[in-house]
């Protein structure tokens, strides 16, 4: 059964780290309700929710992604790039522990965070962004290429993270809109979509994936390519440079 790693959103949301976008006060009330939402599209379909320990005090603790990752039967616990959010670390930590799996921490002076990491086939794309750093890479593709990976770093400027602006389909296609990616031809297969709220999608399994409610012509070309397409409301972690990626860690074993 697949598990899902969430972390419930705090009512201080609104206070979170901005980057690249100006600030749009968000409904807190609106966001627990999306969220659940967005936790139910899993649920429904049999995934295992796993609660992360709640982090009031963590503006941008719902965007658990970006704390850690899994490869295969590793957990890589990262280090946040916003010194705002290294508070949000040790109850992911706990979290990850449940997994039973052997799990792997970024040190200092390396950032890493899960949202600059796009996973497709065995190749890992990395985004150098402001909250990803050469040495948190380095360690990375210490650790996975002798476990088969092969890692590529992607210039990330115009957005927070690489899944900011890309994201794969179950086929390895790489989506994206763009106008935020900086660099297209890094990935050998690249469609791009006519929104800005299209380019995250979930995987759910090989024919069916999750996205925005906010990008209908978007999932009107999935459906297109033969995809089923669910879409949920996200909008209260849109304003905050979130997406359907950034609110779960999704763990297939």
């Amino acid at each position: 059964m697949p598990k899902l790693l969430v972390r419930v959103p705090s009512p201080l949301l609104a206070d979170g780290e901005l980057t690249h976008r100006d600030r749009v006060a968000a409904d807190a009330g609106l966001a627990l309700s999306q969220w659940r939402d967005y936790v139910a599209v899993y649920r429904d379909r049999g995934w295992q929710i796993i609660d992360v320990e709640a982090a009031p005090t963590q503006p941008d603790g719902v965007f658990i992604e970006d704390a850690l990752v899994v490869f295969d039967d590793l957990v890589v616990i990262g280090r946040p790039g916003a010194e705002s959010r290294r508070g949000e670390i040790d109850t992911a930590r706990a979290a990850a522990r449940t997994l039973g799996l052997p799990i792997h921490e970024i040190e200092a002076p390396g950032t890493l965070d899960g949202g600059d990491i796009l996973k497709v086939g065995r190749t890992v794309y990395v985004g150098a962004s402001s909250r990803t750093n050469d040495d948190g890479f380095a360690q990375l593709e210490t650790l996975l290429t002798p476990r088969g990976w092969k890692l590529v770093a992607v210039p990330v400027t115009r957005v927070l993270h690489l899944k900011s602006a890309v994201t794969a389909l179950p086929d390895g296609t790489v989506i994206g809109y763009e106008p935020l990616v900086d660099d297209p031809s890094v990935f050998p297969r690249f469609l791009p979509v006519p929104e800005e709220q299209g380019t995250a999608v979930v995987v759910l399994d090989p024919s069916t994936v999750l996205m925005s409610a906010g990008a209908p012509q978007t999932a009107a070309l999935l459906r297109s390519r033969g995809l089923t397409v669910v879409q949920t409301p996200v909008t209260e972690f849109e304003k905050l440079e979130g997406c359907v990626t950034c609110l779960s860690v999704r763990v297939r074993r």
